[in-house]
């Protein structure tokens, strides 16, 4: 009996602890916005942290390896050159890098000459860790694409929507984000986030089943 109550004490106690850790990460990062602010070369542990997500999402939107680079440096810039404004709202520095690096997305699609703000143009390189796998890093990219004919297919159909539906098909279903998650990136209200991603899907559907290369299991996932 005593093992069992033992047991049972420690799962109760897991499970209370486990409840904590989103909170105990919001507070964490809390303590990072404010080291950022009084010490710029901090930044490098939200680069470190956040690059390989940002850029992830960023490359399966623009189906571009160099684009995607040089959006997601953009993205990066951008926070680091607003961070200072900064103001903690219990929201992940994620879903704030989320939402730039969408705005980025949605600035080239709606400028066809975006200029591009380089890292050696700027002060922000001297503040992050130096990366020597950039060609192993583009060649893994490339090859996750052509790995992927139903994906490459889906992903350059969704080019064709409005950026409003590209950015909430690609979070929830390449990102796999949830809705609130969703929300919280392109403040939005998540009755408006379910309705653009009904009629998005409603649209890319149709556009798929007009496409010759289409095949249904494309949409099994969707």
């Amino acid at each position: 009996m005593k093992f069992g109550f033992l047991i049972s004490n420690l799962t109760c106690n897991l499970s209370y602890l486990l409840s904590l850790y989103p909170q105990m990460q919001l507070d964490n990062e809390r303590e990072l916005i404010k080291r950022v602010k009084k010490d710029p070369q901090a930044f490098a542990l939200i680069y470190d942290e956040n690059y390989k997500a940002i850029f992830s999402y960023v490359f399966r939107r623009i189906g571009h390896y160099e684009i995607a680079r040089d959006l997601t440096a953009e993205t990066f810039l951008k926070a680091f050159q607003k961070v200072g404004l900064f103001q903690w709202r219990s929201v992940p520095i994620s879903a704030w890098l989320f939402r730039i690096a969408t705005n980025e997305i949605n600035l080239y699609f709606r400028q066809s000459k975006y200029k591009f703000t380089y890292l050696d143009d700027t002060d922000l390189h001297l503040h992050l860790p130096y990366d020597p796998g950039i060609e192993t890093e583009k060649a893994a990219a490339e090859k996750m694409l052509k790995d992927s004919q139903e994906f490459l297919l889906v992903q350059r159909t969704l080019l064709e929507l409005d950026t409003k539906y590209q950015a909430v098909i690609a979070l929830r279903f390449f990102e796999e984000k949830s809705i609130h998650e969703i929300s919280t990136i392109l403040r939005k209200k998540e009755g408006t986030i379910k309705s653009l991603l009904s009629r998005g899907l409603v649209k890319l559907r149709t556009r798929m089943e007009n496409n010759p290369p289409f095949r249904p299991a494309t949409f099994s996932n969707l």
